[in-house]
């Protein structure tokens, strides 16, 4: 279960896609605020799996996972009813599994490589340090907004 902050409970999350930025709030205040890296095609919203997008709209965290190919991982409720409509109207599959997590659990002394490049599937990747707050922080159930 998650930590009550200092502000409250967290009750939702926000990514702000071009800034960046992860944004922990409770109520419409700002928590916290973390540097993030997104799929190696970050622009526009996820149209099929494979083409490392970061979906864009609104879900829900909807699982944790400790033991995840990266250092912890939080599941995002993707893809809705709309998402896999879409996919299929192209005769493809939505994909799914999209994330936040920290850096893959083999990067060793290499983690400096990672900061400041989109390095995802289309997953939302921060620090180990920053995850370890997050999975503090966060409960399954929380809605979390992605925006362009």
């Amino acid at each position: 279960m998650a930590e009550t902050g200092a502000y409250g409970d967290i009750n939702q999350l926000v990514v702000r896609k071009e800034e960046r930025r992860l944004y922990l709030m409770s109520n419409d205040q700002i928590v916290r605020s973390y540097r993030i890296s997104l799929g190696k095609s970050p622009e526009g919203h996820k149209l099929y799996e494979g083409d490392s997008r970061t979906p864009e709209g609104s879900y829900t965290i909807d699982f944790r996972n400790p033991n995840s190919d990266f250092y912890k991982s939080i599941r995002i409720s993707y893809p809705s009813p709309k998402d896999r409509e879409l996919a299929a109207s192209w005769g493809l599959k939505p994909g799914g599994n999209i994330m936040i997590h920290g850096l893959p659990n083999n990067v060793g002394d290499m983690a400096f490589a990672y900061k400041g490049l989109d390095w995802t599937d289309g997953c939302i990747a921060v620090t180990n340090e920053e995850m370890d707050e997050i999975w503090q922080l966060v409960d399954v159930g929380t809605p979390i907004r992605i925006l362009p």
